[in-house]
């Protein structure tokens, strides 16, 4: 069943989103990422490695370096153990275990080029793997060297959205809130934020949808250093004007939130997005203040564990008759 919005929305319908009416899913991931599967290619073109080994966590890199390190190293431990451990001086040939533990350290030594020399290859093949080995060592340390540098000088905003928003009670009427705090010690300045929305309308039986730009009550502000609560009044602007709770509830929405500021010290633009979809939007609901002055009173105190904090909150009663 479509969970689309039957009434009609007067607001002008955007074309400048990115994405076309038939879309479907959620458009943007809470990571800020198009929710896209390309096809048409093979996986080799389909996936930037550079792009894809930036964006992991850092556990995530760490973790794949180290399984390939290993991995790589069993590989080459197996053909030396095939070519035949003789063609290996220095090995320690009691049992098969010792035999293939030093064929794995003599790999490990050679693919870093540290080479202790207790080991060393006799013969064509064994030399030639080897200096195989060692070549595609060095290529190796030298890429993962650059990801490490990628990783550590890549401009980031390094902001943490709330997980929900809410439609809270707002001078008189209601409004869509949802807030977004720096979490590491980065100074930003000059941020300003776009917000639209997607909304599935019923359209002669037929669902599609709309995008529309949402306006905020402030656009930009001058320095980003506590808590950003964004602020969507719903009035006769807005396209949730006459939205129940269970218009909410039963229609497809999806909030985009684009965020851009300066970070000081990359002396560079840095940009983020997130989005929330319908389930993710709490209907009668206020943020709980999360900054509040330290005991000396002499500077503020930023809590991030607060940022999904809320309590209910009534709205006024001619917004949920609508």
């Amino acid at each position: 069943m479509a969970r689309g919005f039957r009434q009609k929305i007067h607001q002008k319908n955007t074309e400048n989103s990115g994405f076309g009416d038939n879309a479907s899913g959620r458009f943007i991931n809470k990571d800020g990422l198009p929710n896209v599967h390309r096809k048409g290619v093979n996986i080799f073109n389909r996936f930037s490695w550079y792009h894809t080994m930036l964006d992991l966590s850092t556990f995530q890199f760490l973790s794949y370096l180290v399984i390939a390190y290993i991995l790589v190293n069993i590989f080459f431990a197996l053909i030396y153990y095939l070519i035949g451990v003789e063609h290996l001086t220095g090995i320690d040939k009691s049992d098969p275990i010792n035999e293939f533990i030093d064929v794995f350290f003599f790999s490990s030594q050679t693919f870093t080029t540290v080479g202790y020399g207790r080991i060393a290859p006799v013969g064509f093949m064994a030399s030639l793997v080897a200096t195989f080995e060692a070549f595609l060592g060095l290529l190796t340390f030298a890429i993962a060297t650059g990801l490490f540098y990628g990783r550590f000088s890549r401009p980031r905003a390094y902001l943490k959205f709330s997980d929900i928003a809410v439609i809270a009670p707002f001078k008189g009427t209601s409004a869509l809130m949802f807030r977004l705090a720096p979490y590491k010690n980065n100074a930003l300045t000059d941020a300003d934020v776009i917000v639209s929305t997607a909304i599935e309308v019923i359209d002669e039986s037929v669902p599609k949808t709309n995008f529309y730009q949402l306006k905020v009550q402030l656009n930009k502000i001058n320095t980003l250093a506590l808590n950003w609560t964004v602020v969507h009044k719903i009035d006769e602007e807005s396209p949730f004007y006459g939205f129940s709770d269970d218009d909410f509830k039963n229609t497809n929405i999806e909030i985009i939130v684009h965020v851009r500021a300066f970070d000081e010290v990359f002396s560079n633009t840095v940009v983020q997005r997130s989005s929330y979809v319908s389930k993710e939007i709490i209907y009668g609901a206020k943020f709980i203040p999360m900054y509040y002055p330290d005991k000396e009173n002499l500077s503020t105190v930023l809590d991030l564990d607060k940022i999904n904090d809320y309590q209910k909150a009534d709205l006024p009663v001619f917004v949920e008759e609508q």
